[in-house]
């Protein structure tokens, strides 16, 4: 449950974030790297609209740590190697149970595999996800009463993206890496999310310049980041061992209808006393590939912003 803000000698704190997990998935098309995005509702709370990967919060169930151990494609002491540890223990492994979940209730994309004679369930499950009926516990029961094995091997580990202080709604989210199955395809729930497509992430960047395919701010950083890596298996190599580094948490600024997201690493980051306009002043919108540190909300897109 979203945390409620707590007042404080007349302050609002920070909300707390939620937990949270999300998967880039990529393929390789035409010698092409691409990635895929969901678009969300537009009446969804938060990030209504935009464009971002799948996922969403952790739930209690995927809490159930002596279940999913029981049921991954990795040995106990694989694990650690393959996602990491935290100082929790355990967090991250319900990050990963998340991750998988979410995606297979907004894309049907499914990263976990069952015995010949129960390949069936998939096929209800699918039908369930599609109708609106699916069950909270339906991971749980394919893990349980039809014996699948959660596909953890997949995962890599790419980021973690903390909400800014000032937003109404927070996450602290775990960016993790899978290669699309050859056998499996994207359809969106038409619920939460309402349409998806495959692309290169600077053809992502364009468009969403362009404002045709408006990015959540994470995902355009994410997407950022990719652009050195053109092909399948030079992304996958670079994840492979790849760290979670250190939360990143960026600041925002905002002034009525205009907004600045500062990353961690812009030069304005830790000033206490920063205004908008002092801070676009003398900037403008960097082209794809170009470095940037500040994020500004125009006319219904993030764009990023450079000297």
């Amino acid at each position: 449950m979203q945390a409620r803000t707590k007042m404080n000698k007349g302050r609002t704190d920070a909300v707390v974030p939620v937990p949270a997990a999300t998967i880039v998935l990529v393929r390789e098309r035409r010698n092409e790297l691409q990635a895929l995005l969901l678009k969300r509702s537009a009446t969804s709370r938060f990030m209504g609209g935009n464009y971002v990967f799948p996922g969403g919060r952790v739930e209690t169930a995927d809490d159930n740590l002596p279940l999913w151990r029981a049921h991954l494609d990795c040995a106990a002491e694989e694990i650690a190697a393959r996602i990491g540890e935290d100082a929790a223990g355990n967090q991250i492994l319900a990050t990963a149970v998340a991750a998988i979940r979410e995606t297979f209730e907004e894309t049907g994309v499914l990263l976990a595999h069952g015995r010949k004679s129960t390949t069936d369930a998939l096929g209800t499950i699918h039908g369930e996800r599609l109708s609106g009926r699916l069950p909270p516990d339906w991971l749980q029961r394919l893990a349980v009463k039809k014996g699948w094995i959660i596909e953890l091997s997949r995962l890599f580990r790419w980021s973690r993206w903390v909400t800014p202080e000032q937003m109404r709604y927070r996450y602290d989210t775990w960016f993790f890496l899978a290669r699309m199955p050859q056998d499996q395809v994207c359809l969106p729930d038409m619920r939460e999310t309402v349409h998806h497509l495959w692309i290169s992430p600077g053809d992502a960047l364009r468009k969403n310049l362009s404002g045709k395919v408006p990015l959540s701010p994470p995902t355009l950083l994410t997407l950022h980041e990719m652009l050195p890596y053109t092909r399948l298996q030079s992304i996958l190599e670079a994840a492979t061992g790849r760290s979670w580094g250190r939360p990143l948490k960026p600041r925002l600024i905002s002034d009525g209808g205009e907004k600045i997201i500062l990353e961690p690493w812009d030069p304005d980051y830790h000033r206490s006393q920063v205004r908008l306009q002092d801070l676009v002043s003398g900037l403008q919108v960097a082209p794809v590939g170009a470095s940037f540190s500040k994020l500004w909300y125009s006319e219904g897109v993030w764009k990023p912003l450079t000297s």
